[in-house]
């Protein structure tokens, strides 16, 4: 009996590891993702965009998840999952490395260029982490320890936003006021040196995306299978099945993910923005989306506390859903700060929506488990192609207004949750 009760303690030691390991990744994932929060205003600033010139970087990023997410399942089935995930992080270094060119030469062109390679290493680990996190415990409670990496994510975020606003845009509010003063050469000279200031937080990044790329393969990381930890189910029947897009739920599972993840990017990258085009002094408005990060980690945290304990990863979707719709409503019809506190809100909102999806829509799905996470993946897609809707929205008509965007897609999550995730399975 004190064998059996020594091992049990051993195997759940190994697994917090492993997900303290994962946490990790998902610690990177947020630190590069989030930082294009405030890279944004700080390229519109030194590269002199318009809001939709601005939500490229965005695009350029989130592209490359479409690009690379089967290709990626490809990878990952060679190399296998450490070498997979090392592969992917050298990537990212070399994403990192080629902000050195674009910050001295101030070409844009070069920044998205290097946003796009980091977003192909990212969509390497992301192809191998996520199914790998959902599945090292019953699926049922899925969310519950996606909720945990999404804590390890936003935090990076916070930070990520806090220091580059310090290193980049610290000074930021003086400096909109000397461009006004200046005459054009003054002001080449001006934002030259305002490029530059990224060469040495970029080298740094470099560094330790590579460090950490050896680390992860000289790691004791176990391998997986989800083949075998995500078995086929009679509700599902899979066996019966010869391809991946005669599962309904899980396609509508990456459309789903096409909305959670433009959301996100919406509520997070376009917030300092937002301020500015009220008025709001960049001292200011280089904090908010750390705000939005905060409410993203308290709605995590009531997760990992409710799910699968009080309520299932559905009605988790439910809720989201219907609070993104009323906090949206409430961001367009207040008044400046009330409508920055409203869209830092919708942090809280989406937060659960990849938590409960993932595992809904990967259920049961055997031998598919792989490539149905290749097209949950693709679903980034909504992080390219919202950002620059609203953007161009925001150009056009108003930067309030065009928040109204969301919330169709918000209802879109709503159907899933309510009948979208059980299309499909015999219930």
């Amino acid at each position: 009996m004190k064998q059996k009760t020594s091992q049990g303690r051993q195997v759940e030691q190994a697994n917090w590891i492993t997900i303290g390991t994962i946490g990790l990744f998902f610690f990177i994932f947020g630190f590069v993702t989030w930082l294009n929060g405030i890279l944004i205003p700080y390229l519109k600033i030194s590269c002199e965009l318009n809001h939709f010139e601005s939500y490229l970087v965005a695009f350029a990023f989130y592209i490359a998840y479409v690009i690379m997410a089967v290709p990626s399942s490809r990878v990952l089935k060679r190399t296998g999952l450490k070498s997979g995930m090392m592969i992917g992080l050298f990537i990212m270094s070399v994403g990192a490395l080629l902000f050195i060119p674009a910050a001295l030469t101030r070409t844009y062109l070069i920044f998205l260029s290097g946003l796009f390679i980091m977003g192909c290493g990212l969509a390497i680990m992301q192809t191998a982490s996520n199914p790998y996190i959902t599945l090292l415990g019953p699926i049922e409670s899925g969310a519950q320890r996606i909720s945990i990496m999404g804590i390890c994510n936003k935090s990076a975020g916070i930070i990520a936003t806090l220091l580059f606003g310090v290193m980049a845009l610290s000074d930021g509010d003086a400096l909109m006021a000397k461009l006004l003063d200046v005459n054009e050469q003054q002001r080449a000279i001006m934002l030259d040196e305002l490029a530059r200031r990224v060469v040495i937080p970029y080298i740094g990044m470099a560094f330790i995306l590579a460090f950490i790329g050896i680390m992860v393969k000289i790691s004791k990381l176990p391998e997986l299978d989800p083949e075998k930890e995500n078995p086929s189910t009679e509700n599902t029947g899979t066996e019966r099945k010869t391809s991946i897009f005669q599962f309904p739920y899980l396609l509508l599972g990456v459309i789903a993910i096409f909305c959670d993840v433009g959301l996100e990017i919406i509520a997070g990258d376009t917030i300092i923005s937002y301020g500015l085009s009220q008025g709001i002094p960049i001292s200011i408005a280089k904090y908010f989306t750390s705000m939005t990060m905060v409410a993203m980690i308290i709605g995590y945290s009531i997760g990992i506390i409710v799910i699968p304990r009080y309520i299932s990863q559905s009605n988790a979707l439910k809720i989201c859903a219907v609070l993104g719709i009323i906090l949206t409503i409430a961001a367009v019809i207040s008044p400046k700060m009330g409508s920055v506190v409203f869209i830092a809100l919708l942090g809280m909102a989406n937060s659960l929506i990849w938590p409960s999806v993932w595992p809904l829509a990967i259920e049961g799905l055997g031998r598919f488990t792989g490539i149905g996470s290749s097209l949950l993946i693709i679903g980034n897609l909504g992080g390219a192609l919202l950002p620059l809707l609203y953007g161009h929205l925001a150009d056009t008509i108003d930067p309030k207004l065009a928040y109204a965007i969301v919330i169709p897609f918000y209802f879109y999550i709503l159907f899933y949750a309510l009948h979208g995730h059980r299309i499909g399975k015999k219930v």
